[in-house]
């Protein structure tokens, strides 16, 4: 039988929703049966950058902010809905919607046990939609002492594990993570450190373009040796795992104070040398945790980055670098699918954390159940 879920994502990108209807029927591979995404407006973008750090009035803004984040929700799921009718799917078919929320702190193990924050207003997005919605999926991994991320690895896991060979999966957002898949069914997983963020907010400053398109202008630059030394420096790079980070520490404060002794250099080539930073903290984990590894599926926003995917290629020799469209997900699909499996993990009481991952306790049921107050039509 059909097990119909959606996925949402906002990843730290902060480009904008992702959306996924997906099917889980017991005994088959995840089919995707619609996506959808919408791009965040400009102004929006920024007030989410600006809650990432504190501000004025800031709870009532991040109140709001999380109130215009689930009208964009819902709107990618008429959206999916319209698209899915063709197959015959009804909105009364959705069993759940798997909605992460978008994350503005992450501080996990500090101030005790630390926290998690996704702005989000699940139940007004049940109400808005008709359907039963699952979220707030971090926080009981983070309450038993756990990072509360990635939590994508358990997923990466159920439709990429190889008994046969050792590969890995690379999702490149705003930060960068990866899922190391070891031949023996064991699975690792941990954020490397700033994937797209850094990049994309150089390259609005110095182009006034929200991204760096294929990684052109990155290309036209040359990588400073040094500075890329200086970057590779900081501490995050060096902590074993368990380890997840933020725009809590990679963040343009701290790119500035990186840059403090290279103002000279083109902009250009820092741009080149920040993509390289991506690259090389990525290739590096991939080559210390699980050096046996024959394939990389890489996924998220840098999967279109023709530099950095040349980059990270060059960076792992011997070592296949492919988008995960070669291996039945597009890119930008792969994390909107996760949650909605996470949804489905969550309706059948499954745990949703893998404890090598995140560093709980102990496994988890991950998320909460926020009702639909009554079914709408089609």
């Amino acid at each position: 039988m059909p097990e119909y879920f959606i996925g949402l994502m906002s990843g730290t990108s902060l480009d904008g929703v992702d959306g996924v209807i997906a099917d889980f029927a017991l005994g088959s591979p995840t089919l995707v049966l619609a996506s959808a995404s919408l791009p965040f407006e400009a102004s929006f973008k920024d007030e989410l950058l600006a809650l990432n750090t504190p501000g004025e009035n800031e709870l009532h803004r991040a109140a709001l902010a999380a109130n215009q984040l689930v009208e964009t929700y819902a709107q990618v799921i008429e959206r999916l809905l319209t698209s899915a009718a063709a197959s015959g799917i009804r909105r009364q078919d959705i069993v759940a919607i798997g909605a992460h929320g978008q994350t503005v702190r992450h501080r996990p193990q500090e101030f005790g046990v630390g926290y998690t924050l996704q702005l989000n207003n699940p139940a007004l997005l049940a109400e808005r939609t008709g359907i039963d919605v699952v979220a707030d999926f971090r926080t009981a991994d983070v309450a038993a002492g756990g990072q509360g991320a990635p939590l994508v690895p358990a997923f990466h896991a159920a439709i990429w594990g190889d008994s046969n060979r050792a590969r890995a999966v690379l999702n490149i957002g705003g930060i960068s993570n990866i899922t190391l898949l070891h031949a023996d069914g064991a699975v690792q997983g941990f954020d490397c450190g700033p994937g797209n963020a850094l990049m994309d907010f150089w390259c609005q400053r110095h182009t006034g373009q929200p991204y760096d398109d294929a990684g052109a202008w990155a290309a036209s630059g040359q990588v400073n040796a040094a500075l890329l030394a200086q970057l590779l420096s900081s501490p995050y790079f060096a902590r074993l795992p368990p380890k997840s980070t933020g725009r809590d520490l990679f963040n343009p404060a701290w790119l500035e104070q990186q840059l403090g002794d290279f103002g000279a250099l083109p902009a250009a080539d820092v741009q080149a040398s920040l993509t390289a930073l991506t690259a090389q903290a990525c290739a590096q984990d991939l080559r210390l945790y699980l050096p046996l590894a024959t394939e990389l599926m890489v996924c998220g926003g840098g999967a279109l980055n023709t530099e950095l995917m040349r980059q990270i290629g060059l960076a792992l020799p011997g070592v296949q670098v492919s988008s995960t469209q070669a291996h039945g997900l597009p890119p930008l699909q792969v994390e909107a699918t996760a949650f909605a499996w996470l949804a489905q993990a969550f309706t059948h009481n499954k745990p949703g954390n893998v404890v090598a991952v995140t560093g709980a306790k102990d496994s988890r049921v991950l998320g909460a159940l926020y009702k639909a107050p009554m079914q709408k039509g089609p």
